[in-house]
């Protein structure tokens, strides 16, 4: 998996120590943005035992060595969701400066896949559309929910009557 070195890091909860101190390995993660027909997308709570136990995010994990980043999210929401995706579309990228990990998410849009969700590690879920209703919301989940605010926006915009 490649990443930017000079890709800004997003710090969380700067005041708490970090694990690891000064040479954090990063963690690759792959996510995925799940929406609806109906524009509704995806969330789901972190599990009970891990760290920010009930906030709201995009399911995924680690992507695994030797895993491209279709396989390891095609892993992770069978693992997670028990449903099998097909045709993510690598989307954005983020890094998240957690106290207990630093972490490089690699986000993907997906419209597509078979099977009913089944939370298979205690989660909950929901489909939300902007504003989200549930909270707390985890913080490597904000930036997502920024982007698609500025979709929407600019899809507004691009809709109004131009001045005459």
């Amino acid at each position: 998996m490649t990443s930017s070195p000079h890709q800004p890091v997003r710090m969380v909860d700067a005041n708490l120590p970090r694990a690891g101190g000064t040479e954090r390995p990063l963690t690759q993660v792959a996510v995925g943005v799940l929406f609806r027909a109906d524009g509704r997308f995806l969330l789901t709570t972190r599990p009970p035992g891990k760290a920010y136990e009930g906030h709201w995010e995009f399911p995924g994990g680690k992507i695994e060595a030797g895993e491209t980043l279709a396989q390891a999210l095609t892993r992770e929401l069978q693992e997670e969701l028990g449903i099998t995706i097909a045709k993510p579309l690598p989307w954005k990228t983020e890094r998240i400066d957690y106290p207990h990990a630093l972490v490089e998410l690699h986000f993907c849009k997906v419209y597509q896949w078979q099977g009913e969700l089944q939370m298979k590690e205690g989660q909950q879920f929901c489909w939300e559309q902007l504003p989200v209703q549930v909270t707390p919301v985890l913080p490597g989940t904000v930036p997502v929910l920024e982007w698609l605010a500025q979709a929407q926006s600019s899809i507004s915009n691009s809709a109004l009557p131009t001045a005459v």
